[in-house]
C-alpha cells in the first residue's frame, strides 16, 4: 500500500515523456514524505527566490572561468606570431580583416563547441564516432591526430628559437630540448587544474605586455589600422597564401574536440536553467578570452608593419624586415625594452610556446579517447606527440637553418587551414541537430552565420590550393612529361578532398544520442534537486549527468 502511494505521488510530479525535452541530466531526488522540505515555505512572508544575488551569480560564473583561456592559447602560439610578424612586415596592415573575421569565426565555433558539450554531455569526437561509420571514423581521427601534430610544430620550433636566443644554443639543439620543457610544466598539474590555468594567464600576460608596450611606443597610424580590419584587401605577391595562413593559425581544428571537452570537466548543473547558465557564461569567458587574443594578434601586427613601414629606418632594419622570423624578431621590441629586448621576448615566446603546447596535449588525449575509447598517460602522450612533430622541424632546422624552420611554421599553418572543414562541418552539423541537442540546438541565426562563414573559409581554401598549384605547374622547371605525373596524382586528391567535405556536409544525421530528461519545475521540487532529502527520498535518475569523471583524471575544481 505505501509503494503504492509512493509511485502516484512520483506521477503526480514528473510529467509524462511526452513533455520531455527540456531538463536535467543529473540524479535527481523527490520528496516522498508529507514533511515539507527543509528550508521552503509557502507561506508568503518567506517567498521563494528562484533567482540568484548578483553575488552569487559572479561566484557561479568565476567557478566556470578556466577552459576559454586554455583554449585561447592557441590563438597566440608561435605559429601566430611568426604569420602576424611576417604580414606585419610585408603588408603591414593590410590583412588585419584577415585577423578580425577569423577571431568572429573562432569566437562563433568555439561557443558551438562548449554548448555541445554542455548540451550532450559528449564531446566532439565521441559524438563523430557514435555518427560515422567505421572507416570515416578513423579518417576524420587520423586528420585530428595530424592536425595537433601539425600545431605541434610551431610550438617546437617557436621553443627552439627562444632558448636560442636565451643560451645561443643551435636551433636543431633547441629542437631536442623541448621535449622535456612542456613535461616539466605538465608537472604543474598534479597540484590542480586552476594552478595550470594560473600559469598559462600569467604567459599571456607576458606576451601581453611586451607587445602592448612597444605598440605605444611606436604609435601605428589609427586610420591606417582602422582601414586595415575594416577593408578587404589582398594585393602583392603571395598575399592569398599568408592569409591562409593566418586562418589556419588562428583556427585550429584540435581547439574544437578540446572546447567541447574542457566544458564536460566542470560540475554543471543539469536543469535547464544550469544548462543555459554555463553556456551564458561559457561564452562570456571564452568572448573575453578571445578578445585579448585578437588584441595581442593586432599587437604583433601593428608593431612590425610599423617599424617595418618607417620612412628612416636603417638598412640593417629594411634587411631585418625582409628576412624576419621568430628568430630575428627582438629588435622590434628595443625602443622600449632597449638591450634587454631580447631577453623579454625570449621569455614571451617560451611562454607561447609551452601554453600553446599544453592546449595540444590534452586535445590529443580527449581525441583519442573519443574516436577510440583509449586514454594514455598525459606524459605518454605528450612525449609520443612530440616525438613525430620533432621530426621533420629536427630535419628542417638542421638542413635549412633558422630560415627553413620558420618556413616549416608557415606550411604547417596552411595544412592546418586545410584540414579545419574535417572538424567544422560535423560541429556545425551537430549544433544545428535536433538528434544531437534535443531543445538546445543552436538558433537558425546562428547556424545561418556560421554556414556561410565555413563555406566561404572552405572556398577561399580551394581557391588557393588550384591556383597554387596550377601556377607551379606552370612556371616550375621540370620536363614536361614530369608536370604530367605530378597533375595525375594531384588533381586526383583534390578531387578526394572535396568529395569528402561534400559528404561531410550533405550527409544526413542517422544516430539519436540525445535522451530526452526528466523536468521538475516546480520550487519546492528544485530545492529537493539541489540538496536532497536524507530520509525516506525516491531517486529518479535521468540520462547523465554533464561532469564526466572519466575526463578528470587531473584534480578539478568542485
Amino acid at each position: 500500500m505505501r509503494s503504492q502511494l509512493q509511485q502516484q505521488q512520483i506521477t503526480e510530479v514528473v510529467p509524462s515523456s511526452s513533455s520531455w525535452g527540456r531538463g536535467s541530466n543529473r540524479i535527481e531526488a523527490l520528496n516522498l514524505e508529507e514533511t515539507p522540505p527543509p528550508n521552503i515555505t509557502d507561506s508568503s512572508d518567506k517567498k521563494f527566490n528562484h533567482q540568484d544575488s548578483p553575488k552569487s551569480r559572479w561566484k557561479n560564473f568565476l567557478s566556470y572561468v578556466g577552459p576559454g583561456f586554455l583554449v585561447s592559447t592557441a590563438y597566440i602560439d608561435p605559429g601566430s606570431m611568426e604569420n602576424d610578424l611576417q604580414a606585419g612586415a610585408t603588408y603591414t596592415f593590410e590583412q588585419l580583416w584577415v585577423i578580425l573575421i577569423g577571431f568572429i569565426f573562432a569566437l562563433i565555433i568555439q561557443m558551438l563547441a562548449a554548448n555541445l558539450g554542455v548540451s550532450t554531455g559528449k564531446h566532439l569526437s565521441e559524438l563523430c564516432k557514435a555518427e560515422y561509420p567505421k572507416f570515416v571514423k578513423y579518417c576524420l581521427w587520423l586528420l585530428a591526430e595530424f592536425a595537433v601534430i601539425c600545431a605541434d610544430i610551431p610550438e617546437v620550433i617557436g621553443t627552439a628559437f627562444a632558448l636560442n636566443i636565451l643560451f645561443h644554443i643551435p636551433v636543431w639543439t633547441g629542437v631536442l630540448i623541448t621535449g622535456l620543457s612542456t613535461l616539466l610544466l605538465l608537472g604543474v598539474q598534479r597540484y590542480g587544474v586552476r594552478k595550470l590555468e594560473l600559469v598559462i594567464s600569467v604567459m599571456i600576460l607576458v606576451i601581453a605586455v611586451c607587445f602592448f608596450g612597444e605598440m605605444g611606443y611606436v604609435k601605428p597610424p589609427a586610420g591606417a589600422l582602422i582601414k586595415g580590419l575594416f577593408v578587404p584587401k589582398l594585393s602583392g605577391q603571395g598575399a592569398v597564401g599568408n592569409a591562409i595562413a593566418l586562418l589556419g593559425t588562428l583556427i585550429v581544428p584540435h581547439n574544437l574536440f578540446l572546447h567541447s571537452a574542457l566544458v564536460l570537466c566542470r560540475k554543471v548543473p543539469g536543469s535547464v536553467r544550469g544548462i543555459n547558465d554555463a553556456c551564458r557564461y561559457y561564452l562570456i569567458e571564452s568572448g573575453f578570452a578571445l578578445v585579448v587574443a585578437f588584441l595581442i594578434n593586432v599587437a604583433f601586427v601593428s608593431v612590425s608593419g610599423t617599424v617595418c613601414s618607417a620612412n628612416n629606418i636603417s638598412d640593417e632594419t629594411t634587411n631585418q624586415c625582409n628576412n624576419l622570423t621568430l628568430g630575428s624578431a627582438p629588435f622590434l621590441l628595443k625602443n622600449v625594452l632597449g638591450r634587454s629586448s631580447s631577453t623579454i621576448y625570449a621569455i614571451a615566446l617560451l611562454a607561447s610556446g609551452q601554453s600553446s603546447t599544453i592546449t595540444g596535449t590534452y586535445a590529443g588525449q580527449f581525441i583519442m579517447q573519443g574516436f577510440l575509447d583509449l586514454k594514455m598517460k598525459k606524459w605518454i602522450r605528450n612525449l609520443m606527440t612530440r616525438c613525430i612533430a620533432i621530426a621533420p622541424s629536427l630535419i628542417v632546422s638542421i638542413i635549412g637553418g633558422s630560415k627553413g624552420a620558420a618556413q616549416l611554421i608557415i606550411i604547417s599553418s596552411i595544412v592546418l587551414s586545410f584540414e579545419l572543414p574535417f572538424a567544422v562541418i560535423p560541429l556545425l552539423k551537430f549544433s544545428g541537430s535536433t538528434s544531437k541537442m534535443g531543445p538546445h540546438k543552436n538558433s537558425i541565426y546562428i547556424m545561418v552565420i556560421s554556414w556561410i562563414l565555413g563555406v566561404a573559409f572552405t572556398g577561399f581554401n580551394m581557391y588557393y590550393l588550384i591556383t597554387a598549384f596550377v601556377g607551379w605547374l606552370i612556371h616550375n622547371k621540370l620536363p614536361n612529361i614530369a608536370n604530367v605525373f605530378v597533375g595525375i596524382i594531384v588533381f586526383p586528391l583534390m578531387l578526394v578532398y572535396v568529395l569528402a567535405i561534400l559528404y561531410l556536409t550533405f550527409r544526413k544525421d542517422t544516430a539519436v544520442t540525445f535522451i530526452e530528461p526528466i523536468t521538475l519545475d516546480h520550487p519546492v521540487v528544485e530545492n529537493n534537486m539541489e540538496h536532497g532529502l536524507s530520509n525516506s527520498c525516491e531517486v529518479v535518475e535521468a540520462d547523465r549527468i554533464p561532469y564526466r569523471e572519466d575526463l578528470a583524471d587531473i584534480q578539478l575544481p568542485e
